[in-house]
């Protein structure tokens, strides 16, 4: 699962990585024209909109791969850092930098693209950037109440408008495609350019296709954490899920087993009634866990049985749905869930004389797991949960 730094690809390979990458970005811009000033400034006068079409076009195939790569849990958009929104730095940064794309016929990545191929103005235009960083450096104490005024944290546009993000990625599909048109239509008028007979050539059927077909893929990648938490609500489906059941008498005596390193209780009660009561071999994991990178991992140790523990069973069947469907193994739930744990092992008393030789060891080995399993709780209460933590990795232009 994304992303992939820190943990897939170390932070050192993350920068080689980037080096070629940002190599490989820069000849593409170079090919596509984007070293020429004239061609930059064109989106500004009107008789160039390749800029506008490029970027624009990269902005939204990004968006709905990020949707669909979340979709199918290959992607955790919770390490995925998001820039802060300071709202008066972020339009006077803006302003100055528009001022400067005018002025100076560049962007930044574009002055580097074209100051590789040895272009003059290019690099005037990074040794300008160069100083306005330096000012911006050493002035910082004036410029920081500036800098921070305004803070919105890092919202999402779809957020913002309290609209689903399938359908905000979809409509920004279709502004794309109508920003073509009347791009195309200015450019024609700026340049002089009679306007062309209107006819459906296979180019502009295959780039109309490609632009509705993204629009409308936007609505398959739906929230996978909601459409899942909603499936689970059913009652009956959930309880006639293919899910391994473990026997409280098997439950108990793997947690007595101090040679059984294989089982792994994953408990999903509240923190506070895991801290007056923590299990031996357990973790403390929440539902939103289960669709993490960190804490995730935990359930895809080798080897390892995870047991899904809640107060009642019919909890426990619902984020065992949940994790199968995420495409873990190897999980099993506890019989009855832990209240049953309790009255049959922890509260043990037989209810009549043991009528068998099998009820005779059943009740023997309660009775034992009665008083060694409260001790191992008590013993497993001083020690520290084990820390999911999150390894957000800043960075972003």
């Amino acid at each position: 699962m994304g992303p992939l730094v820190p943990d897939l690809i170390s932070q050192n390979l993350n920068y080689i990585l980037a080096l070629f990458i940002g190599i490989a970005f820069g000849a593409i811009l170079e090919q596509a024209g984007f070293s020429s000033s004239r061609r930059l400034v064109g989106l500004f006068y009107g008789y160039d909109f390749t800029v506008l079409r490029v970027f624009f076009t990269a902005g939204i195939v990004a968006m709905v791969g990020v949707m669909a790569l979340e979709h199918f849990g290959l992607l955790d958009m919770n390490l995925v850092y998001i820039n802060p929104t300071f709202l008066w730095s972020a339009i006077i940064g803006g302003l100055i930098m528009g001022l400067g794309f005018v002025v100076g016929g560049y962007c930044p990545g574009t002055s580097f693209c074209a100051a590789a191929i040895g272009k003059l103005d290019a690099l005037a235009l990074i040794g300008g950037a160069l100083v306005g960083v330096l000012i911006f450096a050493e002035g910082y104490p004036l410029f920081e109440g500036v800098y921070k005024a305004a803070y919105f944290g890092s919202p999402r546009i779809s957020q913002t408008l309290g609209v689903p993000p399938n359908l905000f990625a979809s409509v920004m599909v279709l502004f794309a495609l109508a920003a073509f048109g009347v791009a195309s239509f200015v450019e024609r008028k700026v340049n002089g350019k009679p306007a062309p007979t209107p006819r459906w050539t296979p180019s502009r059927v295959g780039l109309v296709a490609a632009g509705i077909v993204l629009a409308l893929s936007a609505f398959s990648f739906t929230d996978r954490k909601a459409e899942l938490l909603q499936l689970v609500q059913d009652e009956r489906l959930v309880r006639s899920y293919p899910i391994e059941v473990m026997s409280v008498d098997e439950f108990a005596f793997r947690l007595m087993d101090e040679e059984d390193d294989r089982i792994q209780v994953i408990d999903f009660r509240p923190e506070t009634e895991i801290a007056r009561e923590r299990l031996p071999k357990s973790y403390a994991f929440t539902v939103d866990n289960l669709f993490e990178q960190e804490p995730s991992r935990l359930l895809r140790l080798k080897g390892k049985i995870n047991v899904f523990v809640a107060n009642d069973e019919l909890t426990e069947r619902r984020v065992a749905t949940i994790a199968h469907e995420l495409g873990f193994r190897r999980i099993q739930i506890l019989e009855g869930g832990l209240n049953a744990f309790r009255e049959q092992i922890l509260h043990f008393q037989p209810s009549r004389p043991p009528q068998s030789m099998m009820e005779e060891f059943t009740y023997r080995f309660r009775n034992k797991a009665k008083r060694v399993i409260p001790e191992l709780i008590r013993q497993n209460k001083n020690s520290e949960p084990v820390k999911k933590e999150k390894k957000r990795v800043l960075g972003g232009c």
